[in-house]
């Protein structure tokens, strides 16, 4: 029997909820690697499922700013150095540079770098341009020498190729969902059988993703509940916003869940949200896993006017394109939605049809000439 290949694959979240590296590593399992997830433990980190791989998560001194990034990649730096790989795959920017400096002082190592956003033109970075300038440094000098390259979508790879001229692959976010095997009802969910419920799902609850709007939106709607089930910088203030205007009746938050979970909450909503605003180039091209969990959970959508989730819900007749963030506009859309049954039910069974196209085991395929 030929001998396993290592490879280490780095995070610098929790390994909890990122289900596009569970995906990847399931494929690499399947393709005979032997697999090790490294990322991070924090106070609160839930205790990991079993998984076919292995996982690692270094606890840290420091949770956030420059010197966590600064902490995280010194210990991956060394934890890499220190263990067998014949493939490092690295997941962002803010695991690359460590990677990278491991893959010099290995002999035989291949370097692979999955971009799951365009990273130093995320908002949190735009905003404070001194921080933007080192991790553009950073990029500079570390993507133009690894090995393989694939990102989320067609627009960010497009972005990669004319900066660095360089071949950049597209693996999208596409869910596996394969259903459930127990699906709860709203009842068992503590949902309201007779409300319609709107649901804002996923593990990047962060700025300018259409929260706030939407909650504003929830003043002037009647017979809906909005859910967040997921986390992100943006919770805190969404919570407060939420008191604030004693909407806690019709606003819920669930916080992170296991995916089997986050799905079963989702199959049991009337409409998915994916509201980023295009207030920069990495939400401008974003085409977020939500939406392909929306499809596969059976629910129509509601998206952003933006070019890769437009294209998506447009193209397979899945849902409604939103114009405004106006909190009124994106009431009077809703209501308009729930007042049209018959397109409603038919972008419903539509998600059934494009589930069958966008699916994971087509994706994974481009996976294969890479690894």
């Amino acid at each position: 029997m030929a001998k396993k290949k290592q490879i280490i694959v780095s995070v610098t979240n929790d390994l909890f909820t990122d289900q596009r590296v569970r995906k990847v590593c399931e494929f690499l399992v399947e393709q005979n690697y032997e697999v090790t997830l490294v990322g991070r433990k924090l106070k609160q980190s839930k205790p990991l499922l079993k998984t076919p791989y292995k996982t690692k998560r270094f606890p840290l001194w420091f949770t956030k700013g420059a010197l966590f990034y600064a902490n995280y990649n010194l210990r991956l730096f060394f934890y890499l150095l220190f263990h067998r790989a014949d493939v490092l795959l690295s997941n962002d920017l803010d695991t690359l540079l460590a990677n990278y400096c491991a893959k010099k002082l290995k002999r035989k190592c291949k370097l692979v770098y999955d971009s799951h956003e365009y990273f130093t033109q995320v908002p949190e970075l735009v905003t404070r341009p001194k921080i933007q300038k080192i991790w553009t440094k950073i990029e500079r000098f570390t993507v133009p020498k690894v090995d393989e390259m694939y990102t989320v979508n067609e627009s960010i790879a497009k972005a990669y190729r004319a900066a660095y001229n360089r071949k950049v692959k597209v693996v999208r976010n596409i869910s596996d969902f394969k259903g459930l095997k127990e699906i709860k009802t709203r009842k068992e969910l503590n949902l309201p059988e007779d409300k319609f419920i709107i649901i804002l799902q996923g593990a990047g609850i962060n700025i300018d993703r259409g929260g706030e709007e939407m909650i504003e939106a929830m003043k002037h709607l009647t017979g809906v509940m909005l859910i967040f089930v997921g986390d992100g910088d943006v919770i805190p203030t969404l919570k407060n916003q939420v008191k604030k205007n004693q909407l806690s009746e019709t606003v819920r938050f669930y916080g992170k869940r296991p995916y089997a979970e986050l799905m079963n909450f989702t199959m049991v909503s009337d409409l998915g949200l994916s509201l980023d605003k295009d207030t920069n180039v990495n939400y401008r091209f974003s085409l977020p896993n939500k939406i392909f969990d929306y499809i596969h959970a059976g629910i129509p959508l509601l998206v952003s006017d933006l070019v890769e989730v437009k294209n998506i819900v447009e193209t397979y007749e899945v849902g409604y394109v939103l114009k405004s963030h106006q909190p009124e506009e994106i009431a009077h859309k809703i209501e308009g939605i729930m007042s049209d049954k018959k397109r409603l039910q038919s972008c419903k069974e539509n998600t059934i049809k494009a589930a069958k196209q966008l699916n994971w085991q087509q994706e994974k395929q481009v996976l294969k000439t890479i690894f």
